[in-house]
């Protein structure tokens, strides 16, 4: 979906990238409660070496929630300069306010941020009807600098958005696509069906990476994509090549890892998963707290018997 007037790295000519691929919802790096530039440096050393096609800073496993505006203009900064041109990079920026994230999300692509991950408003969620919907990203994607993909989180925010209420935000020239959240899979072939070709679909659950391909997901955002970038790339490089059984088999593979650091663990076990693999996660920010030992003890029998740890 390329813009053909309005936003202004646009009318500059510059042509947006395409989305596809896997790309993780990076975890947020603290030493003493302070973001760790150096830490997220590391990182990013190890990520850059993958297939991920992108990364997506301040989404859910990133803990937008717990950071400050300038914190999150920092992380922006710092990502972008820990990447290529060649990659994504996606700014987690909703919020209820449209003011705020028309703002948050402008600031973003200042910064070399080429999409807005944009949460579906929540906090009123008895009035957040279709026309609601409508209303909201509409605002939003016609006064944002870079295009907008609508975040579906119902585990987060309660509400739900409709397919047939995404198929007509797609009409909107920046509004470029999907992050869908939930394992409803009929969900996400609905949503494939009843959007554009140029419309991207993308998973946001790793459980389902596999069978959301199938029905036309043109990729993944991913808490398991910081911990298991390869795996999650060559899932998607094998559906597309028609090797269904081998896919199969790895996403079979990774389900007790991804249930463990989304639905069992939560951010906490994202981190501590991050850290038994080589990579920085340390602790969450409170009032979410670090894992205790035993819950470690199981997860790294998790990691090792689902082939991402030698033991």
């Amino acid at each position: 979906m390329i813009l053909s007037s309005g936003p202004s790295s646009y009318e500059k000519g510059i042509k947006m990238k395409i989305l596809k691929g896997i790309m993780p919802p990076i975890a947020t790096p603290f030493e003493n409660d302070e973001i760790a530039i150096n830490k997220l440096e590391n990182n990013f050393s190890k990520w850059n070496k993958t297939g991920l096609s992108g990364y997506v800073v301040m989404g859910s496993n990133g803990e937008s929630v717990f950071l400050q505006r300038d914190e999150k203009l920092r992380l922006i900064e710092a990502v972008k300069n820990n990447i290529t041109d060649d990659k994504l990079l996606i700014a987690g920026a909703g919020s209820d306010s449209i003011k705020e994230t028309v703002s948050l999300s402008n600031d973003c692509a200042d910064r070399g941020a080429d999409f807005a991950l944009i949460l579906t408003p929540s906090f009123y969620k008895s009035e957040m009807k279709p026309g609601a919907y409508i209303k909201y990203f509409t605002a939003v994607a016609d006064k944002t600098k870079i295009p907008v993909i609508i975040y579906n989180v119902p585990k987060f925010t309660g509400v739900d958005i409709e397919a047939e209420t995404v198929a007509q935000l797609a009409a909107h020239e920046n509004i470029a696509g999907i992050k869908n959240s939930t394992e409803n899979l009929r969900q996400t072939a609905e949503l494939v069906a009843m959007t554009p070709a140029d419309f991207a679909t993308i998973t946001g659950t790793g459980s389902v990476l596999y069978t959301s391909l199938t029905v036309g997901a043109i990729g993944g955002i991913l808490a398991l994509a910081n911990i298991a970038p390869d795996e999650c790339v060559l899932i998607q490089n094998l559906v597309e090549d028609g090797k269904h059984g081998e896919a199969l088999e790895i996403q079979r593979r990774l389900l007790p890892v991804n249930k463990a650091i989304t639905a069992k663990y939560g951010v906490a076990g994202l981190k501590a998963a991050m850290d038994m693999l080589g990579y920085y996660g340390g602790e969450p920010r409170s009032p979410l707290s670090a894992l205790g030992d035993s819950e470690k003890k199981l997860l790294r029998q998790i990691l090792a018997s689902s082939k991402l740890l030698n033991e």
